[in-house]
This record gives structure tokens, C-alpha cells and sequence, in this order.
């Protein structure tokens, strides 16, 4: 009986040290990038997204001609002059971007040692550490993509299919934010097995996103017109469609490319896990067809990551992940407004904390030259909202 009992206590105690290293990494790696985020979040100014989104917030709406009302929501609540306040939400987002990478690799059979590198490597990514940086409706969207692989790795593990109707409910808060989840819940929905969940899904997503779309529809649609300049390349983030690709690989992380190389690889072997990899390399088709942006397919990379974490460490020697890692790094020096503002310049071109230096000053210059009640008219939506600031 006491030997029974002992091996009994034994392995009681390995689920609690087993559920302890599940949730370690991740949780580290999470915490660390918050804290880096909120660090460095009132380092020089507002970018002129976030001036937009401020002066859209003061003027609430079910819509607008280029968004749905969720950022602009976002930064009226947040609008009380802390540059820090505003960007709490994006730190968090990151964060549980960060966190959720984690957990899907060690979902996905992932060591503690891969699962650190799944972790590390999404937050040394450009893209977690950008739109971790800013408010913005790219931060949106990475985390509810980022979500639903997450929640759709749990179901092919044999999860509760009511799972599904998360699914919708994060697809359609994340719509009123960024409406190109659309584009990802019914490139995944064509895939999956099954039908039942994946349209259950899309009828509570599009239940809640219907006001955004009944507004769009009553003033004509203004989106289309937004996402068609985006295509010839008016967007200041727009890349040609030769440079689409290559946009992609720098976004995703240079150095880090083995490892989601690896996870697409493994997950289109892996006929669970399939639908992710093939609702991927549909929107990449996609968006490389129509003109859009590289980011909007960038939710994808935890789940990449956490899946090529682990066969990245079975192939190679143990330092070359450490190593891949080290190598990318840096890249929060071209991401987070680190450097003095004089050095800036040689960044500019893929540091958008370029955007974020000289609105007070321009703001001013204009003050002293415009006669009090004169109407300005401005070049570009960052500069009417540095004025309305």
C-alpha cells in the first residue's frame, strides 16, 4: 500500500511540475515583452496613426470610409494624454501573442527548450514588436489571427467543437477592428473538416460584425475604394507585388526563417494541422494577387513558430537555435524608438518610429502662421490630426 500510494503522489506531482513548465516559458517570454514595450512607450511622440485614431475617437461612428469603429473606440477611452495609457492595449496584445506561441508549441509536443524558442523568436519579430509598439488596427488583427490558429490547433486535438463558436465571437470582435479576418476565418472555414463549426463560427462573427458592414453599404462602400489605393500603392506601408514576398520574410524575422520554414513544412504534413498552413499560403496567394499589404497574413507566424520549434532543435546542434535568436535581436532597434532622435534617419525607410518625431513642432509652425478661425487644409490625415491635438 505505501508503495502504491508513493507512485500515486508521484505522478500528482509530475502533472503539477508538467502544468508549472507548460505555462514557464511562455509566460516569461509574455511578461518580458510587456514590460520592453511599456518601457519604451512614451519615447517620442504619437504617430500619426494613433493622431488619427484619437481625432476619429472624438467623432464616434458605427464606421468610417477606412475602418471599423473598434481602434477609434479604443483610443477615445484612452484618450487622456498619456502616450503610455494609449499604448497599454498593444503592449497586452503582444504579449498574449507571445504567450499563446508558447502554449501552441507545447500543444504541438514541443520540449521546454523548443518552447522557449517559439516564445523568444515571436517576440524578437519585427511584426510583434511594431504593432506591440503602436495603436493601431494591425495590432488588431494580429491577435485575433493569432487567436483563432490557437484555438483551432485545440480543436484538432480533439477540443470541444463549441470552440467554434469562440472562433466567431473572436473573429467578429476582431472584424471591428481590422476587416481582413474575414479573409482569414473563410480561408480556414474552405479547408477544415467538417462544416457544422467553421459556419456556426462565420454566422457569429458575421452577426457581429453587420453594423460596420450596413454602414460601409449605406455610404457607398468608401472601403473598396481604400483598399484599391492600397493596391497601386498609396499606403505608406504598401510594397510592389515583386517585393511582396521579400516584405514578408524581413517582417517575419530574417534570421528566424529556419523555424517557420520547418513549421509550414511540418504542419502541410500533418493532415490535423493542415488547414492552418493551407489558409496561409491561400491569403499569401491572395493578398500577392490583389495588391495588399505583407502584415495582414502575419498572424500566422506563432503558429509557425510553434510548430517548427521543435524540429528546428531536433536537427540542428543545440546552440544554432540559441544563436538564431541572438541574431535577431537587433531587430527591435528598427522596431522600438530606442536610438536618439538624431540617429533615426538611417531607419526611417522600416522604422515607423519615424512617424512618431516632429508633430508638436509642426503643429506649432502652424499655430504662428494660420489667423485664428482660418479653415487648414492638411496633406495627409497624420498632419489634421496633429492640428486637432
Amino acid at each position: 500500500m505505501y508503495i502504491r500510494r508513493r507512485r500515486t503522489e508521484s505522478r500528482k506531482d509530475a502533472r503539477v511540475t508538467t502544468k508549472a513548465a507548460f505555462a514557464r516559458p511562455a509566460s516569461i517570454a509574455a511578461g518580458l515583452t510587456f514590460l520592453l514595450l511599456v518601457a519604451t512607450a512614451s519615447r517620442y511622440g504619437y504617430h500619426r496613426d494613433e493622431l488619427y485614431f484619437l481625432a476619429a475617437g472624438r467623432h464616434l461612428d458605427w464606421g468610417y470610409p477606412d475602418q471599423p469603429p473598434l481602434v477609434p473606440l479604443l483610443a477615445r477611452g484612452l484618450d487622456t494624454g498619456s502616450l503610455t495609457l494609449l499604448r497599454v492595449p498593444s503592449a497586452l496584445s503582444a504579449a498574449l501573442v507571445v504567450f499563446m506561441a508558447g502554449l501552441m508549441a507545447r500543444r504541438l509536443g514541443a520540449s521546454t527548450y523548443a518552447e522557449w524558442v517559439a516564445s523568444i523568436g515571436t517576440a524578437l519579430s519585427g511584426l510583434v514588436l511594431a504593432t506591440g509598439h503602436l495603436l493601431s488596427t494591425s495590432t488588431v488583427l494580429i491577435l485575433g489571427t493569432t487567436t483563432l490558429t490557437f484555438l483551432v490547433v485545440l480543436l484538432s486535438q480533439g477540443a470541444n467543437p463549441r470552440l467554434w463558436l469562440l472562433a466567431g465571437l473572436v473573429g467578429g470582435l476582431t472584424f471591428q477592428g481590422h476587416v481582413l479576418v474575414g479573409f482569414v476565418l473563410l480561408a480556414i472555414a474552405l479547408v477544415s473538416r467538417g462544416r457544422r463549426g467553421p459556419v456556426a463560427a462565420g454566422f457569429i462573427a458575421l452577426t457581429i460584425g453587420a453594423s460596420y458592414l450596413i454602414w460601409q453599404a449605406t455610404h457607398g462602400w468608401p472601403q473598396l475604394e481604400v483598399a484599391a489605393d492600397i493596391a497601386e500603392g498609396g499606403s505608406a506601408t504598401s510594397v510592389s507585388r515583386s517585393l511582396f514576398l521579400v516584405t514578408l520574410v524581413l517582417q517575419l524575422g530574417l534570421w528566424l526563417t529556419p523555424v517557420w520554414v520547418l513549421g509550414l513544412w511540418r504542419s502541410i504534413r500533418d493532415r490535423t494541422l493542415r488547414p492552418l498552413p493551407a489558409a496561409f499560403l491561400i491569403l499569401v496567394a491572395l493578398f500577392l494577387v490583389i495588391g495588399g499589404k505583407p502584415y495582414y497574413v502575419d498572424g500566422f507566424l506563432p503558429f509557425l513558430m510553434a510548430a517548427g520549434a521543435q524540429p528546428l532543435v531536433d536537427a540542428v546542434a543545440r546552440w544554432v537555435p540559441a544563436a538564431l535568436l541572438a541574431a535577431s535581436a537587433p531587430a527591435f532597434v528598427f522596431t522600438l524608438p530606442v536610438l536618439p532622435v538624431d540617429s533615426v534617419g538611417p531607419v526611417l525607410a522600416i522604422n515607423p518610429a519615424g512617424e512618431t518625431i516632429g508633430w508638436p513642432s509642426f503643429a506649432d509652425q502652424v499655430e504662428h502662421v494660420v489667423a485664428p478661425g482660418q479653415v487648414v487644409i492638411t496633406a495627409n490625415y497624420g498632419q489634421a490630426g496633429a492640428l486637432q491635438r
